[in-house]
């Protein structure tokens, strides 16, 4: 029997798409959805560049700029902090406007920060100045949120760990694919405009490519009330406090670590920017196996032990920033991004699972479940999405403020490994932990199944 073909309207629109019907997947779903995921790669990957470009420019700002290492630290949380804010409109654009009409225009406003870097990027510019256009470039950070919220709805719940850490890692890889330009721009002997100058045709392309090729999904309907409800769903909270662990750590890191090496071990830009690029790289490459490995074994266990990895690195990168030892502290840092990027993909996997889990508990079934699953997963994303990017702010500020009150990082690293101990317990507690006491047997064997369940999200 054949699959019933997706009925479309004009403007790209996709009428009906039903990727859990197995015939409809095979026939056409999975052919069509792919091919919007790598276009939405693409774009994400662009948006995630211009979000971390001024990590990469404040190395090309020597003395003759005059700003301190703290005033770094500061236009570099400012980037972060907008591009977390702006997650959370950026998720429910898509359900306005459509997938493929809102990759154009997110695209498209790329353009506005870079240009505006373009224009004022050398000595004698003012600090506000240069806060202002960071500001801009926070814009980036949205492109994620509206993506992710996009790329799931077109995949099959057994398929979303894999094509959600697909589609972030590509993302993801745009930060180290612009340090590395960087680098090869220094050691050039070029400036940052030649930089700027590279990246403004390629996010033309993207816009370009993204109309010709993407489609809208009529099914991800605007509906307000699922961001209400999903953010009144405790889930939702807890989810988000464990991403800033892992998406905060990569985000984080990935502004700071550059700031790090030049401030607390004296490397040079060039030297910083030699070893910069590595530690996002592997953690970009290695998110997608984080979805894979939670789709396979369950999220919640991917996630615990890696929040033991993430906690044992922390700890040494203490004692190699104490001991001034930088093979150690660079080699470890790059185990913390990898760390970060897996852990990313199975945080990410869990939150469509636990949604999924929470409508059978309901006692929906079928469509109607994976309707209820779909709407929540999708609206809680941008919210876990925009607090989990916040956490990279709040490593930029604690390095700023470690480095004012004692010359290194290291003080930072200790509020860090704290952190990851709680997400670890919370992790266990909430999503791993065996009922205790005696109960009733019903009652038990209901509330194991439930937990079961979210072992497996």
């Amino acid at each position: 029997m054949t699959a019933p073909a997706p009925t479309r309207r004009s403007g790209r629109w996709i009428e009906r798409w039903d990727p859990e019907d197995e015939g409809f997947w095979q026939a056409t779903g999975e052919r069509i959805a792919r091919r919007n995921l790598w276009f939405s790669v693409l774009s994400e990957h662009i948006g995630f560049s211009v979000w971390t470009l001024w990590s990469v420019l404040v190395l090309f700002m020597g003395p003759e700029y005059g700003l301190t290492p703290a005033d770094k630290f500061l236009l570099t949380s400012v980037v972060t902090l907008v591009g977390a804010v702006v997650r959370v409109p950026y998720t429910f654009a898509v359900a306005v406007f459509g997938g493929r009409n809102w990759t154009i225009v997110s695209a498209s406003l790329l353009l506005v920060p870079t240009v505006a870097a373009f224009w004022v990027m050398e000595p004698g510019t003012s600090y506000s100045t240069f806060l202002l256009v960071g500001l801009l470039a926070g814009i980036g950070g949205g492109n994620f949120a509206s993506s992710m919220t996009n790329i799931n709805a077109f995949f099959p719940l057994r398929k979303k760990g894999w094509a959600l850490g697909l589609n972030a890692g590509g993302g993801n890889i745009g930060v180290p694919v612009i340090q590395l330009v960087a680098l090869a721009i220094i050691g050039a002997s070029g400036g940052p405009r030649v930089l700027l100058g590279i990246y403004i045709p390629l996010i033309v392309v993207a816009a370009v490519l993204a109309a010709l090729f993407m489609d809208n999904l009529a099914s991800v309907q605007n509906d307000t009330g699922a961001a209400r409800d999903a953010a009144r769903d405790r889930h939702t909270w807890i989810m988000a406090f464990l991403y800033i662990g892992t998406f905060g750590s990569f985000i984080g890191y990935s502004f700071a670590f550059g700031q790090v090496l030049t401030n607390g071990f004296g490397r040079t830009p060039l030297q910083a920017a030699y070893l910069t690029f590595i530690g996002p790289l592997l953690g970009s490459l290695i998110r997608p196996l984080g979805g894979w490995l939670a789709d396979r074994y369950g999220g919640a266990r991917i996630t615990l032990w890696n929040y033991v990895g993430m906690a044992a690195a922390t700890a040494v990168l203490i004692a190699a920033s104490m001991h001034k030892s930088l093979p150690l502290f660079v080699s470890v840092f790059v185990v913390l991004f990898v760390l970060s990027g897996l852990g990313n993909g199975s945080t990410f996997k869990m939150i469509p699972g636990i949604f999924q889990a929470k409508a059978l508990a309901k006692g929906l079934e079928g469509e109607a479940a994976v309707a209820y699953g779909r709407r929540l997963s999708g609206a809680s994303m941008g919210l876990i999405g925009a607090l989990g990017a916040l956490g990279g702010v709040g490593i930029n500020l604690a390095f700023r403020q470690s480095f004012l009150s004692y010359g290194s990082g290291t003080g930072a690293f200790v509020a860090f490994l704290a952190y990851y101990g709680v997400c670890f317990a919370v992790t266990w507690a909430v999503y791993l932990r065996r009922p205790a006491g005696r109960i009733p047997a019903t009652t038990a064997a209901s509330q194991e199944k439930a937990q079961l369940n979210y072992a497996e999200v």
